[in-house]
């Protein structure tokens, strides 16, 4: 029974520190201060449980008292550094799932999405664009968003309005392009609206290109080994 209800008082008071995390009290007092009471009364519970009732076997209780104490001091440390476990998981999410954009906080505070190389050794991930998610290629060298027919017509663009005044050099060639402003791009927490892009004739692009329009406006644009890091 007792260790019945030592679980319960670390598992309670756990649970209400994750979720009074953002107010920062619980329970009228400061986060940090209702963490000690719940440190301790399990070690205080089993320090009383086991000198009432095995006064004969003081090993045991020394030892039972101990197992507590460390399950205390585990759940304890994952409160403390949840953030840093937090950031650990998603970045190596990010590198087992190129493709998968993962917002990490960096070392100022600021928020940064993060991405890693494809096995095709491209930048490559999916953005929303309105209501739609699209994938899309990191493209330095696409002085703006680059859409594929197929995909502005997803999210919303009517083809009978498209004009096809400007022309661009794509990997496939020489192509004819609409000049187009998107409404929206989402890439993670990082937002732009009205962004400039063209539409290519359809067939003549193989992926939509997120190009300068949109990547120009971030804070910053970092590559490190395999890994691509967009600061908003």
């Amino acid at each position: 029974m007792r260790y019945m209800l030592a679980f319960a008082i670390l598992g309670f008071g756990l649970v209400v520190l994750l979720v009074n995390h953002d107010s920062g009290r619980s329970f009228g007092m400061a986060n940090d201060d209702f963490g000690n009471i719940v440190y301790a009364l399990p070690i205080l519970l089993m320090i009383s449980t086991g000198i009432l009732s095995a006064r004969h076997r003081l090993g045991e209780s020394l030892r039972n008292l101990l197992v507590w104490v460390m399950i205390a001091l585990v759940l304890m440390t994952g409160y403390v550094f949840r953030n840093d476990f937090q950031a650990t998981g998603t970045r190596l999410l990010a590198g087992l799932m190129p493709g998968r954009a993962v917002t990490v906080t960096s070392a100022d505070g600021s928020a940064e999405v993060v991405l890693h190389k494809s096995l095709g050794g491209h930048f490559e991930t999916t953005v929303a664009m309105g209501p739609v998610d699209v994938s899309v290629l990191i493209d330095t060298g696409a002085s703006s968003v680059a859409l594929r027919f197929e995909d502005a017509v997803r999210i919303g663009i009517a083809p009978e309005e498209l004009v096809y005044s400007a022309t661009v050099y794509t990997a496939n060639g020489r192509a004819s392009a609409a000049p187009v402003v998107i409404p929206e791009i989402r890439l993670g927490p990082i937002v732009r609206t009205n962004i400039p892009g063209v539409v290519l004739e359809e067939g003549r692009l193989d992926q939509t290109l997120l190009g300068m329009s949109y990547l120009s406006s971030l804070s910053s644009l970092q590559m490190q080994s395999d890994e691509l890091r967009l600061r908003d």
